[in-house]
């Protein structure tokens, strides 16, 4: 009767094991055939993705594009040279200088909030032609400047020769017929520093040429005895 029982018990855990294992199994099939078809394919998208090569953008989001040109583009002068176009900041630091000529000894003081930044030697008007005293502004800057003699009206081209060297700063008008005072260079510094000029500032070439940069049209001149 006890191996009849015994039996029947191991009969009992073989079928239940049986049944445990076949139900996992059916559960394993169902959740695979069941899983969302677009769930799968997002995925199978997304690893094609991965190797797909990234197109490159000819322009940058969020950034300014940039034209193909020079920040700094030439401009020409009066005289048909070039010179580079001057930056705003450049204009501020102008417009914040003036220049003082004392005739008394002779020599152009540029001063920047009341700092003399430079000076330099210069000739100066010979008698008759007296270099006027008084207070102005830059009225405009040449490069290679041409000249036309006040007294015989001959006119003296830009070059190497010219008696106003390659710089001119203009900065009063005298007559529509003899023409401007201002500053320039000369094609003989050892004049630089006599009176024999029909009224300019005559500066060394090196002189000018940095004057040139340190002022601008609307600069103060301040020219004393």
């Amino acid at each position: 009767m006890a191996i009849v029982r015994n039996n029947s018990i191991m009969r009992v855990v073989m079928l239940l094991c049986f049944s445990t294992a076949l139900l996992s199994l059916s559960l394993k099939w169902y959740t695979s055939n069941s899983m969302n078809p677009a769930i799968s394919n997002q995925t199978k998208n997304t690893d094609k993705n991965l190797t797909k090569p990234l197109a490159v953008s000819n322009k940058l989001p969020g950034l300014l594009q940039i034209p193909n040109k020079s920040v700094t583009q030439p401009i020409e002068s009066n005289s048909g040279t070039t010179n580079l176009k001057q930056t705003s900041q450049s204009n501020v630091v102008r417009n914040q200088n003036y220049v003082v000529v004392d005739l008394s000894d002779r020599r152009v003081y540029v001063y920047h909030t009341d700092q003399v930044i430079a000076s330099y030697p210069t000739g100066i008007g010979k008698k008759g032609w007296e270099t006027p005293v008084g207070k102005f502004n830059v009225m405009h800057k040449e490069l290679h400047p041409a000249w036309r003699h006040p007294i015989t009206g001959k006119v003296f081209p830009p070059g190497p020769d010219s008696p106003l060297g390659d710089r001119w700063i203009g900065f009063m008008s005298v007559s529509a017929d003899k023409g401007e005072i201002g500053f320039h260079g000369t094609p003989d510094e050892s004049l630089v520093g006599d009176s024999v000029s029909h009224g300019c500032l005559r500066m060394r070439n090196a002189d000018v040429r940095m004057l040139f940069e340190q002022v601008s049209t609307g600069t103060s001149v301040e020219v004393r005895s």
